[in-house]
């Protein structure tokens, strides 16, 4: 994928396969330019009910992290409270704009 005219990668990989997902469900690494996201979550019954819509809200939220370092905002790229808010807020906010028809 294209993320303002860098491709990017996307790659899922199993926790065990990958050191950088033991604490963490994804990864964006702007200096390989790839997105590494947990193939195959283990449900939690405490947390997460619905994996489908949890993988598209970690998914999001890497791009985001993607999209603020090849903006120059790398400072904001860092901001995990920021990118969270984004990538939870997105998909409220796109249909508001699709809503308003300024979507595109």
């Amino acid at each position: 994928m294209k993320i303002l005219g860098t491709k990017y990668e996307i790659v899922r990989k199993k926790r065990e396969d990958d050191p950088k997902l033991v604490e963490n469900d994804g990864y964006c690494d702007p200096t390989s330019k790839i997105i590494v996201i947990v193939d195959g979550y283990t449900p939690d019954i405490n947390n997460v009910s619905d994996l489908s819509v949890y993988d598209n809200n970690v998914l999001r939220h890497e791009i985001i992290h993607a999209f603020l370092h090849e903006s120059g905002l790398r400072n904001y790229s860092a901001d995990e409270t920021l990118v969270d808010w984004l990538a939870v807020q997105f998909p409220k906010m796109l249909a508001a704009f699709e809503n308003a028809e300024c979507a595109r």
